[in-house]
């Protein structure tokens, strides 16, 4: 067994199976409706309930960052099986979650525990915790895993079309998307991820077209279809992320294919009806 111990938050939306079966730790998040709390661990609210509440919700959630106390218990457990741990995270021009992280690691000084702002959220910080999570099943030293890390995050592309920016500007998680015009609303934009903030990518006319507009900026992206990972993403919006992953194993026939659910953290500032397309080249 790996001597590293790889943790994240909730805002990477891994599949829970894959989870369990790299053996990563998950630090949950909260969304607040009104004055009910729920941990972003699918138990305490399920993504399909989150859903239905937030469309039928007058007052739109909000979300709450892990406290450091959250994170000095999960290291102080972990620490007793691991010799170090790599904590990776939702970028922190998003949230509050890694200045969690690194008050818990100065609380626990002495302790081998690399806090790491991934400058992402959902499934592009989702692939740097599973590369990690990989290379420690396979007894990598805590520098080789880094490295990994290193070498994997710049290849990362990020593509996702909100139905509506209104939780994205509501959640103050607009970022250098902020200059689209409020006034076009059947503008269905195509934004990114710029230097840890949400930024303006394209823009479409209708849902239909920004699909389209999706398939066609990964083919000016992509140059070796055969290495492809990509994840297909969706805010409760299924019949379109099943369209979107039977589009993209069509025109790219990918190495790996994931289909992920937005979960409740993301969900709350992406809001409902959103897809999200990550992915990269091996």
């Amino acid at each position: 067994m790996s001597k590293v111990a790889i943790v994240t938050d909730s805002t990477a939306d891994i599949p829970k199976d894959i989870v369990k079966e790299l053996d990563i730790k998950v630090v949950p998040l909260s969304v607040i409706f009104d004055k009910e709390s729920f941990l972003d661990d699918g138990k305490e609210i399920t993504i399909s309930e989150f859903y239905k509440k937030i469309r039928s919700s007058e007052k739109l959630p909000s979300t709450t960052v892990p406290s450091p106390r959250y994170f000095i218990e999960a290291y102080t457990d972990i620490l007793q099986k691991y010799d170090s741990i790599i904590s990776i995270h939702i970028s922190k021009k998003m949230s509050g979650t890694v200045n969690s992280a690194w008050t818990a690691k100065k609380e626990l000084s002495g302790k081998d525990i690399e806090i790491i702002d991934s400058e992402y959220v959902s499934m592009a910080l989702g692939f740097l915790v599973l590369k990690a999570a990989q290379l420690a099943q396979e007894g990598k030293s805590k520098e080789e895993i880094l490295k990994g890390l290193y070498n994997l995050k710049p290849k990362i592309k990020v593509l996702f079309v909100p139905s509506t920016l209104k939780y994205l500007k509501k959640g103050g998680r607009i970022g250098k998307a902020k200059g689209l015009i409020a006034s076009l609303l059947e503008i269905k934009p195509i934004l990114t991820l710029h230097d840890g903030e949400v930024s303006q990518f394209k823009t479409a006319r209708r849902w239909n077209q920004a699909k389209t507009e999706l398939i066609d900026s990964m083919k000016t992206m992509i140059k070796n279809p055969q290495n492809l990972v990509v994840s297909i993403g969706d805010s409760d919006a299924k019949e379109d992320g099943a369209e979107m992953y039977d589009r993209i194993k069509e025109t790219f026939n990918p190495k790996r294919i994931l289909r992920v659910d937005i979960g409740t953290v993301v969900g709350t500032h992406l809001g409902p009806g959103g897809l999200c397309i990550i992915f990269y080249e091996e």
